[in-house]
């Protein structure tokens, strides 16, 4: 009889170019028919709207999936000036409408203060849609259900927050003719960190309203769009990063010999390497060079935090 959920075929990450109005789990259920394989997970969220990276890991890698999403991010994105809506993006509600002509040309030191403001070690409140949980239920839930989610600030950081164009777009869409400034910006953050949100503040630190109008992320960490594939291209010839080389290049690798490598892959601790820092994460590896699992320093031991079976 066939096994159930028959094993991955391959263990190691494979990048995303997400497409427009898919959501993260869309992805994700996608790659499992495309790889014919149940254990497939992705990490760093993207709401439908957005695009770009998204990391997704097969097999045994779904075990780096919370330590790869917590690496800091790039956005490419566009904020329009003048709008308020109920989501922070173009797919809620709008709520507010104001001229933003003002903003443009001199208006623009108003604005780069505006982001001055916004970025190095912030307080930010995220969208109340968020999938933040609330007592175990996610806020945009409590929300859909007309709960009013007021959800409570928290520390990021904002390494960059640039401009990169600005254009005054007159449009009617919103009920009558409006002057709105759309602003074309590169955003590199902390995890956690909400693109729509610096959307949000900044349109209500201005006093005109802002949401977003486009998000693409461009890099997790060290996996940028160069090294992403959209799904058309992984239908036809699925590319994966195997799991020895993500461990080899995410930690510091340490080879053990026979002896260390049995004790290792029973759980048992080691002497930790002198020549290493205390806070190095590594990769361990047996004197074949296969990979046993990940490690660091517990009480001045090296230690197992995950252990895998050798391929």
């Amino acid at each position: 009889m066939a096994r159930k959920n028959p094993p991955a075929p391959f263990d190691g990450l494979v990048i995303v170019d997400k497409p427009q109005e898919w959501t993260s789990h869309d992805v994700v259920g996608k790659l499992r028919r495309l790889i014919g394989a149940r254990r497939v997970g992705h990490g760093g969220t993207l709401d439908p709207m957005a695009t770009g990276v998204l990391i997704c890991g097969v097999g045994r890698a779904t075990k780096l999936l919370g330590m790869v999403a917590a690496s800091d991010k790039t956005y490419e994105a566009t904020i329009r000036l003048g709008v308020s809506t109920t989501t922070d993006d173009a797919q809620g509600e709008v709520i507010k409408v104001q001229d933003a002509m003002q903003l443009g040309g001199a208006g623009m030191a108003a604005i780069e203060s505006g982001i001055a403001g916004l970025s190095g070690q912030i307080m930010q409140r995220p969208s109340s849609v968020s999938a933040i949980k609330i007592d175990g239920q996610r806020a945009y839930k409590r929300v859909r259900d007309g709960e009013d989610v007021v959800l409570e600030a928290r520390p990021v950081t904002v390494s960059e927050f640039a401009v990169l164009a600005d254009r005054t777009v007159e449009t009617d869409e919103y009920g009558a003719p409006t002057a709105v400034l759309d602003l074309d910006v590169r955003v590199t953050c902390s995890t956690g960190t909400y693109i729509r949100a610096l959307a949000r503040d900044l349109g209500d630190a201005l006093g005109v309203g802002g949401h977003l109008t486009m998000l693409r992320r461009t890099r997790i960490g060290q996996y940028s769009l160069d090294s992403a594939h959209t799904l058309d291209e992984l239908a036809e010839a699925m590319t994966e990063i195997p799991l020895d080389v993500v461990c080899r290049e995410l930690f510091v690798s340490w080879e053990l010999n026979a002896e260390q490598s049995s004790i290792y892959s029973h759980g048992g601790r080691l002497d930790w390497p002198l020549q290493l820092p205390v806070d190095a994460e590594l990769a361990v590896f047996d004197p074949a060079g296969r990979l046993l699992g990940l490690a660091a320093q517990k009480d001045g031991r090296l230690a197992p935090t995950v252990v895998w079976e050798p391929a």
